[in-house]
């Protein structure tokens, strides 16, 4: 296509069916893709509720959500010890002493910091 287009002389370009054949071309194979992909991957899966849950509870990422409660330093230490002991981040951040479990509870959730606010 863009050898073709790069063939014209001015605004008369001769080669303007050959560059539309291979668009069109180029669509039908992405068409044909989409529904392969579709029809041997994508029907039929269903998603796993329980490790979806568990990668989200020891996300380090969610220490974001810490920041304007107790500053960047604290929730960094308690990302990092619960990178480093292996644990999830309210294990840590309890442990810590940093955090009760009602405050970690309440600042952090993550069906929240996932979708659009208001605020924004």
């Amino acid at each position: 296509m863009a050898f073709a287009g790069s063939q014209g002389n001015f605004r008369l370009n001769v080669c303007k069916p050959v560059i539309l054949h291979n668009v069109l071309e180029s669509i039908e194979i992405m068409a044909d893709a989409c529904r392969s992909f579709e029809q041997r991957f994508a029907r039929g899966i269903e998603p796993n509720i329980v490790r979806i849950d568990e990668h989200l509870s020891n996300s380090l990422m969610l220490a974001t959500a810490l920041t304007p409660h107790i500053g960047y330093e604290k929730a960094a230490q308690i990302s990092l010890a619960a990178h480093r002991e292996g644990t999830s981040l309210r294990e840590a951040a309890l442990a810590l002493g940093l955090v009760t479990a009602e405050q970690f509870a309440e600042w952090i959730r993550p069906a929240e910091m996932t979708g659009p606010r208001a605020d924004r």
